[in-house]
């Protein structure tokens, strides 16, 4: 039988993840040396090279990776079962890393996060903030936040906010060289600002008003992957731009955009917490996702 110990699948851990020896080592405590020397006793036994190791970098194998993937989120549950058993003691504690677009931590950190860090103290939040619709599992991520119709179906889906409606608009400046678009076809001949996913993928413009339907491939010039940076190029009169309406609605409300086919603008289902199903969530992020839950309902 092929033994492998705790201490050295937490070490290749943490190598496969600071993609470098002597960062891994500061992150454990150990030297470089002795991390290598681990390294290369779990080679040996597993008959299989793990990493490929260069002066400058340190990549996985295929064989790695597959054992990475396998048991990072292994070490991830024993590490919430430790927590959770010393919680239970004690005081909740554990970290939570979420990911999700800036504007989607916007209403969580406003109104949730402030109060849950409040009582319990010894939980850690981490968030990384990525318009990328990230694999959360694969990523070593224990939660996202995105709309409830992009939450993958084997996850558990915690609504929190309104419903997300988007909005045309453009700067006053703007509507003064180009005449408003009347209907949505109207909006090809306008210098649209564009939003690219990280995967490359342009969002399309989808208009609905009394059953009718229109999926627009706007042009424009500037294309942009940050919706707040859109905006400011909206503010600045460089176009029209497709946004969630929360993200104008002062802007419009003070005069500094205005909206465009508001007739036109459809709704969608909000925003989630969402984690995985099949895997037992740790103390901290079931305490969070209460948390989610209880300002929602007060809310709703």
């Amino acid at each position: 039988m092929i033994r492998a110990g705790l201490p050295e699948l937490t070490a290749f851990v943490a190598i496969a993840e600071q993609r470098s020896f002597s960062a891994a080592a500061r992150v454990l405590g150990v030297s470089p040396s002795a991390l290598s020397h681990s390294m290369r006793g779990l080679e040996a036994r597993l008959e299989l090279r793990l990493f490929n190791r260069t002066t400058r970098s340190v990549a996985l194998t295929e064989a790695g990776d597959q054992l990475f993937q396998r048991v990072r989120p292994l070490l991830g549950d024993l590490e919430s079962a430790v927590n959770e058993v010393t919680s239970a003691r004690n005081t909740p504690s554990g970290s939570i890393r979420l990911s999700a677009s800036e504007s989607s931590f916007r209403p969580l950190i406003r109104h949730v996060i402030p109060g849950f860090l409040a009582a319990n103290p010894q939980i850690h939040i981490e968030c990384v903030a990525d318009s990328r619709l990230v694999d959360i599992v694969a990523d070593g991520f224990d939660a996202g936040i995105r709309l409830y119709d992009d939450v993958p179906r084997d996850m558990i889906a915690v609504r929190f906010g309104p419903d997300v409606r988007f909005a045309a608009v453009a700067s006053p400046v703007y509507l003064e060289r180009n005449e408003a678009p009347k209907a949505p076809d109207d909006l090809k001949q306008h210098r649209c600002i564009r939003f690219r996913f990280a995967s490359g993928a342009l969002l399309r413009w989808d208009l609905e008003h009394m059953g009718k339907s229109a999926s627009l491939d706007v042009d424009g010039p500037m294309t942009m992957d940050n919706v707040s940076l859109m905006v400011e190029a909206a503010l600045a009169g460089v176009g029209v731009v497709w946004v969630p309406e929360v993200q104008v609605a002062e802007h419009v409300a003070a005069g500094r955009l205005v909206r465009l086919l508001p007739e036109w603008s459809p709704y969608y289902p909000g925003l989630c917490l969402y984690y995985p199903a099949n895997r037992h969530p740790p103390m901290a992020l079931r305490l969070f996702a209460q948390a989610v839950r209880e300002w929602a309902s007060q809310t709703s």
